[in-house]
C-alpha cells in the first residue's frame, strides 16, 4: 500500500468512528427534541454533531455526505430560529439522515437520497439564513462523545491526554495479573496473624518467667542456675523486642502491599469498565420504532447512564436486553385504546435504570403497562402439566412467574414475530446464569412489571462464599445464592417422603451437598446445620454443607482443559491463607439435585445427635457506643458465640472480676476508664492475664495501633475499616470456634 492510500485509508477509519459517535449524539437528542421540540441545548448539540460531520465528510471528499449533513444542519439552525417545529416527520427524516450518514462511513450504499433531502430541506429554501461561520474540521466535541483515538504525538504538556490503544487479550492478562498480586496481598493478613500469634505465646512464655523469678525470690540458688535464670530473662526480652520490631515492620509492609495491590487492580480494572451508557445506546430509538410499528407510543427513559460495568459483561447483556425490551413493548404496555379506557396516558413509558448494589451490577426495566395475568400463567402451569391443578391454585406470585423462564412457557395464545415470553425470557435467564448472575421478575396487577438483572461487576474476580464439604473447602458465587441460615435439629420436616425445612412459611426441599459433589460425610456444626438457599425455577432449594466459613473475593482461574469436565466444578481460585478452592458450577450442581429429587435417590440430612452438652465460648464486649455496641454482640452470636455487654471500662472490669471469659473485646476512649487502662489491669492480674484481648476503636493511626498493641492487646481494629468478617477471623484466631 502506497503512503498517499495509507494516509487515505486512515482518514476513512477516523471518519467512520467520527460518525459513529456523531450519530449517537443526533439519535440521542433527537428523541429527547421529540418531546421537548425546542430545548435549547439539544437543539445545539443536534445542530453542531450535524456541523462536524459536514467539516469530517468534505476533508475525506464525500460529498453526497457533506451534502446531507449540511441539510440537516439548515434545518436545526430553522428549528433553533423558531422559524420550523420540529414535528413528528422531520424528526423521522433527521433519524433516516443520521442512519444515513451512518451507513455512508461504512462505505454502505443508500437509496432515496434525493427525496431525503427534499423533505429536509422543506420550508428552509427562502431566506435561509448562513449557517455561523465554523472552521471546516476542527469540531469541538459534546460532553457526551469521546475523542477520536490516534497515534499522533502529542505536545510536551498534554501527555496525560494520550490514548493507547492496547489488545483486549492483553489487557485480559494483566487483569488476571493484577488479581492474583491482589489476592497474595490479602495472604499477609494470615502471615499477620499467624506473628500475633506468636507474639501472644511469647507474652505467655514473658508472664511466666516472671512468675518463675517470682516464686525463687529469697532462695539460695546455685551460681549456674543463677546465670542461666538471667541468660533466659535477657534472652525473653531480646525475642519480645525482636519480635515486636519484625511484627511492626511487617505489618505495615503488609498494609501497603495490600493497598497497592488493591489500587493496582482497581486501575486495570476501570481500564476494562465501561459505562453502562454503551449497552443503552440506541435502545430508546428501536423503542420508538418498534413501538409505531405496533400502533402504540412508547417512550424510553434512561437511568444511571455513567455506571461502570465490566466490558465482556456488558457485551453480552445487548442479546438480553433487547429481548426484554421487545417484551415489555409488545405484551407488556397495552395499546393506546387500552390505555385510555383503564385510566391511563395513551402514551407508555418504560424506565431502563442501573446502579451498583452490594458488590453487584443491577439492572432494572420498568414497564407501566397491565403486569402479568396471573390467571393465565395458571391456566397455562396446568395446560402444560407442570402442576396439578390443587398445586398450581396454592402457588405464591413469585413462583407462578418463575415459570415465564421455562424454555417454551408461553401465556400468549398468538405467537408474536416481535417477541415471546417464551423462548425470550428463557435465553435471557441461560445468558445470566453464564454470567454468573440472575433474573428476576416483580409485578402489579394492572401498573406494570419490573424485570432485574442482578451481575457480578466484573467476570476475573468473584464475590464467593466459603463452605466447607466433606472435609474441603469450596466456593459458592454470592451472586446466584438467596441467603444463608443455621437450621436447628428440630427444623426439619417430612413432607411427602422428602425432608424440608420452613421459610417464612414456605416448604423448601433440603438436599446434601457432598452427594451433590459425590464426597463423603463431613463433622456436623454442633450450633445447627448450615443451609444455603438457592433459587431456582419457580422454587428455592436448601443446600446442606457441614459449616461456612465467610466471604472472599477470589480471583477466578480456568481449570486446565486436560482436566477434563469435572462435575459441579466451575473454576478455581486460592483464598487468602494460600490455599486452592474449587468454586461450584451453581447450574451443574442444580441439575444434579433435580436429577436425584426426580428419581426419588436423595439421601436424609443426618440430624444433629444429641451427645454431651458443649460449653460456649464467652466473650465480654465493652464499648460506649450502643450501635456499636448491638453490632458486636449480634456478629458474635450469629457465630455461636455467648456475649455479655459493657457500658464503659469500670463497667468492663467489675465484670471480668465477678465472672469468667474467654475473650475481651473493648473501645479504648470511654468515660470513666479507657480501654488502655482497662487492658492493663487485666494484664496485671494474675487470674487474667492470659486472657485474650481484641481492641476496637476509631483511631486508625499507626501510633495509636502501637498503644494499644504495648497495652497488651493481642489484636487491634479501627472501626474505619472494620465489617463483619474481621472481627469474626480476629476473634478465631485468638479462642477458636464458639464451643468446645
Amino acid at each position: 500500500m502506497s503512503l498517499d492510500a495509507y494516509k487515505d485509508s486512515s482518514m476513512l477509519e477516523l471518519f467512520r468512528q467520527e460518525a459513529q459517535a456523531q450519530t449517537q449524539v443526533m439519535d440521542t437528542c433527537l428523541l429527547v427534541l421529540e418531546r421537548e421540540p425546542t430545548d435549547p441545548a439539544q437543539l445545539e448539540a443536534c445542530m453542531r454533531a450535524a456541523h462536524s460531520l459536514k467539516g469530517a465528510a468534505r476533508i475525506v471528499g464525500l460529498d453526497v455526505a457533506v451534502t446531507l449533513a449540511h441539510g440537516m444542519e439548515d434545518l436545526l439552525v430553522w428549528a433553533q430560529s423558531g422559524k420550523v417545529r420540529l414535528s413528528t416527520t422531520r424528526i423521522d427524516a433527521l433519524l433516516r439522515a443520521s442512519d444515513a450518514l451512518r451507513q455512508l462511513s461504512e462505505g454502505i450504499s443508500v437509496q432515496g437520497l434525493p427525496a431525503l433531502q427534499a423533505i429536509l430541506a422543506e420550508d428552509t429554501q427562502q431566506d435561509a439564513p448562513a449557517p455561523e461561520a465554523m472552521p471546516d474540521f476542527t469540531p469541538a466535541l459534546p460532553e457526551e462523545v469521546s475523542p477520536i483515538e490516534t497515534n499522533e504525538p502529542e505536545p510536551a504538556g498534554e501527555l496525560h491526554d494520550r490514548i493507547l490503544r492496547v489488545s483486549a487479550e492483553r489487557l485480559d492478562h494483566l487483569l488476571d495479573l493484577a488479581g492474583r498480586s491482589l489476592v497474595a496481598a490479602q495472604r499477609t493478613k494470615s502471615l499477620g496473624q499467624e506473628l500475633a500469634q506468636l507474639k501472644r505465646l511469647q507474652d505467655h512464655l514473658d508472664r511466666s518467667l516472671h512468675g518463675l523469678r517470682d516464686a525463687l525470690l529469697g532462695q539460695e540458688l546455685p551460681p549456674r542456675a543463677k546465670s542461666l535464670l538471667s541468660d533466659v530473662n535477657h534472652w525473653t526480652l531480646e525475642a519480645k523486642s525482636q519480635l515486636q520490631q519484625h511484627t511492626a515492620a511487617f505489618d505495615s509492609f503488609g498494609w501497603a502491599f495490600e493497598q497497592r495491590s488493591q489500587r493496582m487492580y482497581d486501575t486495570v480494572l476501570a481500564s476494562r469498565m465501561r459505562p453502562c451508557a454503551d449497552l443503552m445506546a440506541g435502545k430508546a430509538r428501536m423503542v420508538r420504532e418498534l413501538s409505531r410499528s405496533l400502533g402504540k407510543e412508547v417512550w424510553l427513559n434512561l437511568e444511571g447512564e455513567e455506571i461502570q460495568g465490566d466490558r465482556d459483561v456488558l457485551e453480552t447483556l445487548e442479546a438480553p436486553l433487547i429481548q426484554l425490551l421487545r417484551n415489555a413493548v409488545d405484551h407488556g404496555i397495552e395499546s393506546p385504546a387500552q390505555r385510555l379506557a383503564s385510566g391511563k396516558p395513551a402514551q407508555g413509558n418504560l424506565v431502563l435504570r442501573a446502579r451498583h448494589a452490594a458488590g453487584l451490577l443491577v439492572l432494572e426495566l420498568e414497564d407501566d403497562g397491565a403486569g402479568v395475568d396471573l390467571a393465565r400463567v395458571r391456566a397455562a402451569v396446568i395446560a402444560r402439566k407442570l402442576a396439578t391443578e390443587a398445586m398450581a391454585q396454592h402457588m405464591l406470585e413469585e413462583e407462578l412467574l418463575a415459570f415465564l423462564f421455562l424454555p417454551g412457557f408461553s401465556v400468549n395464545e398468538k405467537v408474536s414475530e416481535i417477541s415471546g415470553r417464551g423462548v425470550g425470557l428463557d435465553v435471557v435467564q441461560h445468558t445470566l446464569r453464564q454470567l454468573r448472575g440472575t433474573v428476576r421478575v416483580r409485578q402489579q396487577q394492572g401498573r406494570g412489571t419490573v424485570f432485574q438483572l442482578q451481575l457480578p461487576l466484573t467476570l476475573s474476580m468473584l464475590r464467593c462464599l466459603v463452605v466447607e464439604i466433606g472435609g474441603e473447602a469450596y466456593a459458592l458465587p454470592l451472586a446466584q445464592m438467596e441467603q444463608t441460615l443455621r437450621i436447628p435439629a428440630d427444623a426439619i420436616s417430612m413432607v411427602e417422603g422428602q425432608q424440608h425445612i420452613w421459610v417464612r412459611e414456605r416448604a423448601i426441599g433440603l438436599v446434601a451437598a457432598h452427594q451433590l459433589l459425590q464426597l463423603p460425610h463431613g463433622k456436623s456444626d454442633p450450633l445447627g446445620l448450615p443451609v444455603v438457599l438457592i433459587p431456582h425455577h419457580d422454587r428455592s432449594l436448601a443446600i446442606a454443607v457441614d459449616r461456612i466459613v465467610g466471604e472472599q473475593n477470589l480471583a477466578v482461574v480456568p481449570i486446565d482443559t486436560r482436566l477434563g469436565l469435572l462435575r459441579g466444578v466451575e473454576a478455581g481460585a486460592l483464598l487468602d491463607d494460600g490455599s486452592p478452592v474449587l468454586i461450584v458450577d451453581m447450574d451443574d450442581l442444580l441439575n444434579s439435585a433435580d436429577k436425584l429429587l426426580g428419581a426419588g435417590q436423595v439421601e436424609r440430612v443426618a440430624r444433629l445427635s444429641e451427645g454431651p452438652s458443649l460449653r460456649r465460648k464467652r466473650v465480654l464486649v465493652v464499648d460506649d457506643s450502643l450501635t456499636v455496641r448491638e453490632l458486636e454482640r449480634k456478629l458474635l452470636i450469629g457465630r455461636g458465640y455467648e456475649v455479655t455487654v459493657a457500658v464503659d471500662g469500670i463497667d468492663g472490669w467489675n465484670i471480668l472480676r465477678a465472672e469468667k471469659y474467654d475473650l475481651l473485646v473493648t473501645d479504648i476512649d470511654m468515660p470513666r476508664m479507657d480501654g488502655i487502662e482497662l487492658v492493663g489491669l487485666v494484664r496485671r492480674d494474675a487470674q487474667l492475664q492470659s486472657m485474650p484481648v481484641v481492641v476496637v476503636s476509631y483511631k486508625d493511626r499507626e501510633e495509636d495501633r502501637r498503644r494499644g498493641l504495648d497495652a497488651g492487646a493481642d489484636y487491634y481494629l479501627a472501626k474505619s475499616s472494620f465489617h463483619d468478617e474481621t472481627l469474626l477471623e480476629a476473634v478465631h484466631m485468638l479462642i477458636g470456634e464458639a464451643v468446645e
